[in-house]
């Protein structure tokens, strides 16, 4: 038992180095994960700003889109729905 606290009134010299790691940390600068979260998020948002503008030069510039003609049949069933006759029935 007494074997186990052979070195409790020494300090291992790594954590003697460890205050002034953290003191250097400090005075370091940016954190480089913050650095690539804001140049992920600039791209992020530049990316969708530029659709957003995309989409609405394309909304006043474009023509509207052609319909589809509508078939006959379809055109027979609707008027059946509204109880109107086909001609020729």
């Amino acid at each position: 038992m007494e074997d186990e606290f052979e070195f409790g009134d020494k300090v291992p010299p790594s954590f003697e180095r460890m205050g002034n790691v953290i003191n250097d940390a400090e005075v370091k600068g940016f954190n480089p994960g913050l650095i690539v979260l804001l140049f992920v998020g600039g791209l992020l948002l530049i990316f969708l700003v530029g659709n957003y503008a995309l989409y609405m030069y394309a909304q006043k510039n474009l023509p509207p889109r052609k319909k589809k003609p509508v078939s006959k049949k379809k055109m027979k069933r609707e008027r059946l729905k509204q109880g109107v006759s086909a001609p020729g029935e």
